[in-house]
């Protein structure tokens, strides 16, 4: 592999510390999931002899996978550089991998293999914020908390009534938030996410998705490196090697205005803008409902009291 700016090692025919983290990530990953998989549970009989490793052993994933053992070894050392889709997927099969967890594995696999030179590279969001038509669906989800993000968990902008919801943390001088930080870094976040670690569970699991997808992102690694030097709570995370896609979840905040509130967050991508649309639900006819619309009036209210205040003038 041919060096980088970000190589451990200057000569020509150095491995890149790209490979070699991609690596020791498939290595990471695919050992966690073996460990967690219990023989009864991959439906194999216990033969009575003494296990010395968590979970399944190599040769047991290689049977299920129906790949030799050798080779099984190979991929668990990380070199999933050239595997086919059929392969990947017996190898998810015999995990028993779940949709993120499998996702996560064809993207480590294909981050090995060389890069087309017209593939494209993600576009980072425009430093100006979304365009005018984002804008305007969001303003128009007056019932509904809304907010636009990138992969990386950066909040750009959200409209009256999310932050009315979020108390403030998002008003338009303090965007963008990114979300990774605010929930690690800033003790107020455990006052807002009533489930603050099912919450830290599930952003983690979205960033290494999503570091999977794209490693070289040097902002999100910048994001993840800053994180893993000054919170272990996200570095116990990180380290579980755990993966989610963030599409719907239910979440209970604590609003100063209407209490705790519980909601289901909805995930919308808009793939040509490479943003990720988030919005809360209330269930029908449940209390989340009415403290929603006791919170749009309030936020209303406050935007009354705001306009009519008198502008200042300088002679």
């Amino acid at each position: 592999m041919g060096c980088t700016d970000r190589s451990w090692f200057g000569g020509c025919f150095a491995r890149t510390v790209l490979g070699v983290d991609r690596r020791r990530d498939i290595q990471e990953f695919l050992t966690s999931r073996r460990a967690r998989l219990s023989p009864e549970r991959a439906g194999l009989v216990r033969t009575g002899d003494q296990r010395r490793v968590a979970g399944l052993r190599r040769e047991e994933v290689a049977t299920l996978a129906g790949v030799s053992v050798d080779y099984y070894a190979r991929l668990e050392r990380g070199q999933l550089a050239g595997a086919s889709d059929s392969v990947l997927d017996a190898v998810a099969r015999a995990l028993q991998l779940d949709e993120a967890e499998r996702q996560h594995l064809f993207d480590l696999a294909r981050v090995l293999e060389p890069r087309p030179a017209s593939r494209p590279r993600r576009k980072p969001a425009p430093p100006t914020g979304p365009r005018q038509a984002v804008l305007s669906i969001l303003a128009g989800m007056a019932d509904l908390p809304a907010y636009v993000r990138t992969p990386r968990m950066e909040i750009l902008a959200a409209n009256g009534l999310c932050r009315a919801l979020y108390g403030g943390a998002l008003n338009e001088d303090r965007l963008p938030l990114n979300l990774a930080r605010y929930l690690f870094l800033d003790p107020h976040s455990r006052g807002f996410f009533t489930d603050w670690e099912s919450v830290a569970d599930d952003l983690v699991g979205a960033l290494r998705i999503e570091a999977g997808r794209d490693p070289r992102d040097r902002a999100l690694s910048d994001l993840i490196g800053e994180l893993s030097t000054r919170s272990d709570e996200f570095v116990a995370r990180w380290a579980r090697q755990n993966v989610r896609l963030h599409r719907t979840t239910r979440k209970r905040l604590q609003n100063r205005v209407v209490g705790e509130i519980e909601l289901t967050g909805n995930a919308l991508e808009l793939p040509a803008d490479d943003l990720v649309l988030i919005a809360y639900t209330a269930d029908p006819g449940s209390p989340a409902e009415d403290q929603l619309r006791l919170l749009a009036s309030w936020a209303a209210g406050q935007e009354t009291t705001e306009s009519s205040k008198p502008s200042s003038v300088t002679d």
